[in-house]
């Protein structure tokens, strides 16, 4: 099942099965972005607006993206307010849907679906405010290493998301390959237990 199958079939059941990914990136975003406030903000990935309902709070205009028609219609249901714009696009080809000085580009849990690092950040180089930032929140690679894919359960059995593999070093090279360097790295674990492999990796770059 490729990427958009999948979250087209997944997003019925998305904002309500058991998934401590999506939640614990979810705590990850607001606690990297919380310090800052923005103009003009790149949502890739929006899904069913799990973020875009609390980053229209910081920023005075989001433009949400995703590949899949049912996420946009849940994210459009859920976040009715007149500082947000939705598209529906694929992040590999041309960005149409994109302006130019944006001053934050947010990922979260999408990169993993992508194998082409470089070509993504050379799209975001070329759209990015001076001094404007992005935020990356994965699925952290060491829990790739030990099996962990996106994954949901459906009446036909377990659907996997077709993913790739990153490390640290793939998104920090990538970014400063055009001209993006690290501001934060964090990593985020179930339950705060430290014990245990780290289920999330966010990364916050600046140009």
């Amino acid at each position: 099942m490729n990427v958009e199958q999948a979250y087209n079939v997944w997003a019925n059941q998305y904002d309500t099965n058991h998934n401590k990914t999506r939640d614990l990136e979810a705590i990850s975003l607001r606690e990297t972005l919380n310090p800052f406030a923005f103009k003009h903000c790149l949502e890739i990935g929006c899904g069913t607006g799990k973020n875009t309902e609390w980053l229209v709070t910081k920023a005075e205009l989001v433009t949400s993206v995703d590949l899949s028609d049912e996420m946009l219609a849940k994210a459009r249901e859920k976040v009715r307010t007149d500082n947000v714009q939705f598209f529906k696009a694929d992040i590999t080809e041309g960005w149409s849907f994109a302006q130019d000085n944006y001053d934050l580009v947010v990922f979260s849990l999408v990169l993993e679906h992508i194998e082409d690092l470089d070509s993504i950040f050379e799209k975001i180089a070329s759209i990015l405010a001076p001094t404007g930032r992005v935020y990356i929140g994965e699925l952290h690679p060491f829990k790739q290493y030990a099996g962990s894919k996106a994954r949901f359960e459906t009446e036909e059995g377990q659907q996997i998301v077709t993913c790739f593999n990153h490390h640290v070093s793939d998104f920090v090279q990538a970014a400063q390959a055009h001209s993006l360097h690290i501001e934060t790295l964090s990593e985020y674990f179930d339950d705060n237990d430290r014990t245990h492999l780290p289920r999330i990796l966010t990364l916050l770059f600046r140009k």
